[in-house]
């Protein structure tokens, strides 16, 4: 059984690392997919353009959710994760081929939203899926840290992605970056996605769902609807944090902190770094501690610490300080990240927790994450404030802190 479940996570993970790497380089290319694809307006419009197809992919993921999840609850968790990389990597390298306006016109953009909605519908049922398989795969007393792996692949991912366009934009000429450059780390993502399938077609059924397909438990009626509106309230903060941290601080460092394009990823790759290091020692602590006080102190860190930091990076701080600040940013998210897949996923029961912690989970993503680039770049376009991103992550952070702090404490309870 040790065996089978070593292989099995590690299959999990390294999927998932190639799953967040597909999803998350638009980010960091966002700049560049502006100017391509939105030309004809002036350059904050653009980039809003290009963030606003960035949360599109956002929309469609309460639908993959739902239906991928839904597969994984009746069909086994491993069928779901080998649908999930598939349609993942055909948005990738549907993006990475796409011709530009100025090649086919107006068609283009609309191609690129289509891209984008494969991709969010694929991630819609990856997070909620590779999570349910790689909690319920963990031995009694280690749902935490087995759990923080999930989340440490993601950050893995993001770290793919972001250490691949900063290696673009140091190797290549801007001109370069931005005639082809900008497509190789999509065109990449076709290259890697058959690494991920081989290793999850060739994994097992955790045993926990093995379990519940033989003696299921069926969710009251109206309940699941009930525990995915918990999920979404207390996924608010994490993905808000995420998104606002690691998809747009690239593009504000350059904007407001004096960075070129290359420091900018290169120092987000920094915070990546920290994040994916911290969070299994966050999760594995989460197992001795509980899950709350951790996800209690991120919550309250981010009201606190939000602004003062921003306002580090705007005052003219140098790059050094700049990926302190990440570092810290990173430190404040490894708190939720480390004990939030067991803690989330502990607020389902197996027979339907892929289904509605798959709904949860990406409502919020949707609603409050996916869009987090784009408000962020709207707020300090209606404000004039550099600072104003920091107003959407404390509302995030209160939100989260009064769901968190209605939750009993599970980390010490079996898994249902």
């Amino acid at each position: 059984m040790n065996l089978e479940r070593t292989k099995s996570v590690a299959a999990a993970a390294i999927g998932n690392v190639l799953e967040w790497y597909d999803f998350s380089i638009y980010a960091y290319a966002a700049g560049t997919i502006g100017r391509k694809f939105f030309p004809d307006v002036d350059e904050t419009a653009s980039l809003l353009a290009a963030f606003a197809a960035f949360g599109v992919g956002f929309v469609v993921r309460p639908i993959g959710g739902i239906v991928i999840g839904r597969l994984g609850d009746l069909r086994g968790r491993k069928p779901a994760l080998t649908a999930t990389i598939l349609l993942m990597a055909v948005g990738t390298v549907g993006i990475g081929i796409l011709p530009d306006r100025q090649a086919i016109g107006t068609a283009a953009p609309l191609l690129l939203v289509l891209c984008r909605f494969i991709q969010g519908f694929s991630a819609g049922g990856e997070w909620g899926s590779s999570t349910a398989f790689v909690v319920e795969w963990a031995p009694a007393g280690r749902r935490g840290f087995f759990g923080s792996l999930q989340q440490a692949s993601v950050c893995g991912g993001l770290l793919l992605g972001s250490v691949s366009a900063a290696l673009i934009n140091t190797w290549l000429t801007p001109d370069q970056t931005d005639d082809w450059g900008w497509r190789i780390p999509f065109l990449a993502g076709g290259v890697l996605a058959p690494v991920g399938l081989y290793l999850r077609r060739n994994v097992g059924e955790p045993p926990a769902f093995r379990a519940v397909r033989t003696l299921p438990t069926p969710l009251r009626p109206g309940s699941g609807w009930m525990l995915a509106a918990k999920a979404c309230g207390f996924t608010t903060l994490w993905t808000v944090a995420y998104y606002t941290m690691l998809g747009f601080i690239p593009t504000f460092t350059q904007l407001f902190a004096g960075l070129g394009a290359a420091q900018a990823l290169w120092s987000n790759a920094a915070g990546l770094l920290v994040l994916m290091a911290l969070i299994p020692a966050c999760g594995a602590l989460s197992d001795r501690i509980g899950r709350k006080p951790l996800l209690l102190s991120g919550c309250i860190g981010f009201i606190l610490l939000s602004y003062p930091l921003f306002l580090i990076m705007v005052s003219g701080a140098t790059l050094r300080v700049v990926v302190l600040v990440q570092m810290a940013f990173a430190a404040l998210i490894a708190l939720f990240s480390g004990p939030g897949p067991a803690a989330i996923a502990e607020i389902f029961p197996t027979s339907g927790r892929s289904t509605w912690m798959s709904a949860g989970y990406s409502v919020a993503t949707a609603v409050f994450g996916g869009f987090a680039p784009y408000v962020a770049t709207g707020l300090i376009a209606v404000t004039g404030s550099p600072l104003a991103p920091t107003y959407y992550l404390i509302a995030a952070a209160l939100v989260s802190t009064v769901v968190i702090a209605g939750l009993r404490e599970s980390a010490h309870d079996p898994l249902g």
